[in-house]
């Protein structure tokens, strides 16, 4: 039944029946706001006249007092007065109590009287009569204050304070209850009738009203899913008012367009559940491609989808493509999806045609099967979403194989999830490849591949013990690549980098198996050779040169460029016990083979390793001696701002005078930590520096590296607080760096540390960041404000696209985190501009400045 075709409505008289319903309805609605405000009226008069009543009879009994007491009362007389007062109020709702204060009850004694109240208590503090009603009852305080003539008697009081206060009590419930039974009957009968008569005729008028909502009521509590709102027939009600009917017309609109725009609640609460899974939890990053599978289960819990594919873009050349299956598929399926999915890429303008494709399949069930699709329903029931760009994670397209593709409403969920999947994909897979990167970088030298100088003493360490353990020899190397700085110098960064690692392979192919071969730094190189005795050792370096002096590398001049090596030796037992004893001796061979005109190989005398032992206590006796004489010189390294080029920031470095030399730390670092007196000789530096700083006026942040040692030294954060007290320095002005690399075994130590730093208002950065396993956890519990990116990776990312890539990874993890980045090692203008260019906000190199013995302020 449409709206043309329903019968005339008997409009007139029921709306006009309706209305007088609505009229009689309004009518008792004004009686009852008459009768209650009536009431109220009459409640609030007698409030006044019990307020009034209870005013009189306060003011009488105390004038009554007053003349009493101004004629000089005994106790009797008091409790003569107190009685009557009760007796002349007995059989009236009132109720009268005398409370003594305390400056009174000090001259004559304490008198029996009801506990004080909070309403007592302010009435003594601020000596105002106040009156209030409470649960029927009218309260009404009186203080009785003391005036000129009461201070003859009242010897501690002065004129005004309060000696007493008197409460009047009126119960105004019985009033109150006889005003409103007089309203009751009236309102009974006079409202009873009113109310009868309106439902009767409001019954009469609104029945086909009534009978159509229930037909309506019916019809909506059988939808239960989209389907059900095809069979709504709102139209075939009759309201009989032609206005209602408009509203039922509309209602059918509504249905009909609702039909072409709803979606299943089951989808909507699955979109829902499926947020719940978005958490991206370490467990996640480890077992990405198995969290992908668990996302395809949980949507075949609603859409029945066979697959879930995504793209990925490894490099310019390459990308990957990733097929997750909800269960196994035949070989022929999986030929045909990978047809499709290629296609449908390759078809895409934003891909290169000649770009390799590999694929490679997953199954999240694999002991289930899957039915066998064919080409034509894979193709219709396929949908995919590629971008112009990869985004985060290199992801540049995802797509679904479901029937859900062919409704064309809920294509639109499908866009909706692929679009969230994608970003969630691209997330997971991005921290993933930063995670094996960082695992990678933490233990490998970049250039080189080799260990790092980290993982090299770690080894050592351990190797120390197993040949305690199984009373085996064993050696280590040190090995130097001779006029290294030449060839940077001479024919650049790019082929020194490229110089290196062939010398590096070559070293790797001319040693054994299970040798231990690491990039100690720059050009330097150690290893270690277990169960390898100082003869068998020295065979192996006279090897290991004759290997390195066959290398010979094309220079861009067109030239060659040969390789010489120099190489020191040391033995375990034979030349040391512990790892700081034998390296030393190694290394103090390699400079020996180097004095001697480079291209050799040097094994220590007995006497030459007494030598070098004497050697090192004269540096010890040295630092004792710079100490105690305070020669400690501070240096400072200038670090630009990439943005205007500004030096706003120093890095404070140490040096020792002896004589007319400044002596570098990194030749007396080692034994100053070995002797623990290392956070002595930063306490004078400090000190020398803030005294730079106050006299220069320098107004830039100064860096200042942290010895693991004042980790553990409670003392240390106050003195330096002090310090900067004393020279006038704003604590936040001072950034204190720790070296990632430095492994600091009991984390809630520097935890703890980093906390009270920041307390004290200095504030924190992490050097070398991406050097060692801890990155993550620095991030995550320290507040940090800086990190300085390793140097390794910023000197060869214009050359190397891992290491750019790895730079590009950390800058934009740290702007997240709104941490700043610091770039070490820029060397040259090309580097420079690739840091800018990245992000990085500061660069510190040698292009930048040298370290030098005064502080300058950038120009205002």
């Amino acid at each position: 039944m449409n709206a043309a075709s329903r019968p005339a409505p008997r409009r007139a008289l029921r709306l006009r029946l309706f209305i007088i319903a609505a009229i009689m309805a309004v009518a008792l609605l004004v009686f009852l706001a008459v009768n209650a405000t009536t009431t109220l009226i009459y409640e609030r008069t007698m409030a006044r006249q019990a307020e009034q009543t209870a005013s009189g009879i306060a003011h009488q009994t105390f004038a009554s007092m007053f003349q009493i007491m101004r004629e000089g009362w005994s106790r009797e007389q008091l409790e003569a007065f107190s009685t009557g007062i009760e007796e002349s109020l007995d059989g009236t709702p009132l109720t009268l109590e005398l409370y003594r204060g305390e400056k009174v009850a000090a001259l004559y004694g304490e008198v029996g009287q009801p506990s004080w109240n909070e309403r007592i208590e302010h009435a003594f503090d601020t000596g105002v009569i106040e009156s209030r009603q409470d649960n029927g009852e009218l309260q009404y305080t009186f203080p009785l204050r003391a005036r000129n003539e009461c201070l003859s008697c009242h010897t501690n009081a002065s004129a005004g304070d309060v000696l007493g206060v008197m409460e009047v009590r009126q119960d105004l419930g019985t009033a109150i209850n006889e005003a409103r039974s007089q309203h009751i009957w009236t309102f009974f009968g006079t409202g009873l009738g009113t109310l009868l008569l309106g439902t009767l005729i409001a019954t009469w008028a609104t029945g086909p009203i009534t009978r159509s909502v229930r037909r309506f009521q019916d019809q909506v509590t059988r939808v239960n899913a989209i389907k059900d709102l095809n069979e709504m027939e709102p139209q075939a009600i009759d309201t009989g008012f032609v206005e209602l009917n408009q509203v039922v017309d509309q209602v059918d609109e509504l249905v009909r367009k609702l039909r072409s725009v709803a979606v299943d609640k089951d989808i909507l609460e699955f979109e829902l559940k499926l947020l719940d899974k978005f958490i991206i939890t370490s467990d996640v990053v480890r077992d990405w491609r198995e969290y992908i599978g668990v996302l395809l289960t949980e949507i075949n819990t609603i859409i029945d989808a066979y697959t879930l594919f995504t793209l990925f873009k490894a490099n310019d050349e390459v990308y990957e493509l990733e097929i997750f299956w909800r269960a196994e598929p035949s070989e022929n399926t999986r030929r045909t999806v990978e047809r499709l999915a290629a296609h449908r890429i390759r078809a895409a303008e934003q891909f290169a045609m000649d770009a390799n494709l590999t694929i490679r399949h997953n199954v999240a069930d694999s002991s289930h099967a899957l039915p066998e699709l064919s080409p034509h329903t894979i193709e219709m029931a396929t949908k995919s979403l590629l971008l112009d760009a990869p985004r985060i994670g290199g992801v540049v397209g995802i797509g679904v194989q479901s029937d859900l593709v062919r409704d064309p409403v809920r294509h639109v969920v499908i866009e909706s999830i692929l679009s969230t999947l994608l970003n969630l994909v691209g997330s997971v897979k991005a921290i993933y490849k930063y995670t094996q990167d960082l695992e990678y970088y933490a233990t490998r030298d970049p250039l080189t591949n080799l260990y790092n100088q980290r993982v090299f003493w770690e080894l050592f360490n351990y190797e120390i013990k197993r040949a305690e353990g199984h009373a085996y020899p064993f050696s280590v190397m040190v090995v130097d690549l001779d006029n290294f700085k030449t060839i940077n110098d001479r024919y650049g960064h790019a082929f020194g980098d490229r110089f290196l690692q062939a010398y590096a392979e070559t070293i790797q192919g001319a040693i054994r198996n299970e040798d231990i071969l690491a990039r100690y730094g720059g050009d330097e190189f150690a290893l270690i050779l277990p169960e390898t005795d100082q003869q068998a050792a020295w065979q192996l370096a006279a090897h290991m040169a004759e290997a390195t002096d066959r290398l010979s590398l094309p220079a861009p001049d067109g030239s060659r460029v040969k390789a010489t090596t120099c190489i020191g030796i040391a033995a375990y037992p034979r030349h040391g016990r512990d790892t700081r004893d034998l390296f030393l001796v190694a290394d103090n061979m390699m400079y020996k083979a180097k004095r001697e005109g480079k291209n050799a190989v040097c094994v220590p005398s007995d006497e030459e390793v007494a030598a070098v032992f004497r050697e090192a206590g004269e540096t010890g006796i040295m630092i004792m001696e710079a100490l105690e004489d305070r020669r400690i010189v501070p240096f400072f390294q200038p670090i630009m701002d990439t943005a205007t080029g500004e030096a706003r920031i120093h890095e404070l470095l140490m040096r020792i005078r002896v004589g007319d030399q400044l002596i570098p730390a990194g030749q007396f670092v080692e034994v100053a930590e070995t002797m623990g007196v290392m956070h002595q000789l930063d306490y004078v530096l400090i000190e020398q520096a803030f005294a730079e700083v106050q006299r220069s006026d320098y107004t830039g942040l100064l860096f200042i590296n942290l010895s693991p040692r004042a980790l553990i030294i409670g003392e240390f954060i106050g003195k330096v607080r002090k310090l900067a007290q004393d020279h006038q320095i704003d604590p936040a002005t001072v950034v204190f760096e720790i070296t990632e690399r430095d492994t600091v075994k009991n984390m809630a130590v520097l935890e703890k540390f980093v906390l009270d730093l920041k307390q004290q208002g200095f504030q924190f950065a992490v050097d070398d960041f991406g050097s060692g396993f801890s990155s993550f956890h620095y991030l995550k519990r320290f507040p940090i404000d800086f990190v300085k990116i390793e140097g390794d990776f910023v000197r060869n990312m214009v050359h190397d696209p891992r290491d750019q890539a790895f730079v590009r990874s950390i800058a934009a993890l740290a702007r997240d985190l709104d941490v700043r980045t610091i770039a070490e090692f820029v060397e040259d203008q090309e580097i420079l501009e690739a840091v800018q260019s990245i992000g990085i906000h500061y660069a510190q190199g040698f292009h930048v400045g040298h370290p030098g013995p005064r502080l300058g302020n950038p120009p205002a």
